[in-house]
């Protein structure tokens, strides 16, 4: 059975200040949603699953998914504040969505298989798409999962700060937590992050969470139940809280329940995450392009 792909695609990127998700960066106007696919369908994954706002639908299929939707199994899940979860029969006020791991439970019903978890605003590249579909094919299990660990220097921006997700691991490779870091960039050749007005030092080749996942499909009732108790749970005067996907993962490695594999890559990681990003991301296509990385036209 091959493994899924879905894509995250419900954010409306506030930093950047429009649906960067439509944005193009190829040689030929060519979104990273579309590199991702490429990838995904060179990997081996048999179906993409993308988790979008349905007030986008129409607009979404018609830029993106038209343009491959020949070439692999395409459905979508829609994420609203109220998508309808067992268990929960009134969801509190808010304007925010509830996050990374609400927006992969909204398609519980659509997978079955074993599947892994993109950002559609990421390139992960092929490689860490590949080793995640092999781990999927022939590691998972109902108790043991995976997560892509990326090299720090190569998820930073040169245009501000970033905040990552810190991967410990024991002597295995295999995930203790994800420690969440704000305001990371380089500063004087050094990378840096600031705790409490402090900046500390990080690693060059320290290993952080880029959200690329890979899950069997058990997670889903896990997550459905860690969310049941995250929204009752909520205090009124916090209604921006998200459930997170390293929220599910660090409970379960905390309470003996999963583990989790660190997959190494030494893949570069690209993202738009400032406006002013977005020309270094364009670059660095053409230039794989003309490396034979990519054909000159994704889906020509």
């Amino acid at each position: 059975m091959k493994p899924t792909l879905i894509v995250l695609a419900a954010g409306m990127g506030s930093r950047y200040g429009s649906l960067k998700q439509l944005d193009g960066v190829g040689p030929h106007g060519e979104t990273i949603i579309d590199y991702a696919v490429y990838d995904a369908i060179k990997a081996g994954y048999g179906k993409v699953v993308f988790v979008i706002r349905e007030i986008f639908a129409e607009e979404f299929k018609a830029k993106i998914t038209s343009k491959f939707d020949d070439r692999i199994n395409i459905v979508f899940a829609f994420q609203a504040i109220d998508s309808p979860i067992n268990g929960i029969d009134k969801f509190p006020e808010r304007s925010k969505p509830w996050g990374t791991a609400h927006a992969v439970l909204v398609a519980k019903d659509l997978v079955t298989e074993p599947f892994a978890v993109v950002n559609a605003d990421d390139f992960y590249g092929r490689d860490a798409l590949k080793i995640l579909a092999e781990f999927l094919t022939n590691q998972v299990s109902e108790n043991h999962f995976a997560m892509v660990g990326y090299q720090l220097t190569k998820t930073l921006s040169h245009n501000g700060s970033v905040s990552r997700g810190i991967c410990e691991m024991d002597s295995e490779g295999k995930l203790t937590t994800v420690v969440e870091r704000t305001q990371i960039e380089r500063i004087d050749n050094k990378i840096y992050f600031t705790e409490t007005d402090n900046q500390v030092e990080l690693a060059e080749d320290n290993l952080v969470s880029m959200n690329l996942w890979g899950f069997h499909p058990s997670i889903f009732e896990t997550m459905e139940v860690q969310f049941v108790e995250f929204v009752k749970n909520i205090d009124g005067d916090h209604p921006k809280v998200e459930f997170f996907i390293p929220l599910v993962v660090n409970d379960l490695i905390n309470n003996f329940k999963a583990s989790v594999q660190v997959l190494p890559t030494k893949s570069q990681w690209y993202g738009v995450t400032y406006k002013e990003d977005k020309p270094m991301v364009q670059k660095a296509m053409h230039e794989l392009t003309l490396k034979g990385s990519y054909p000159n036209g994704l889906w020509k």
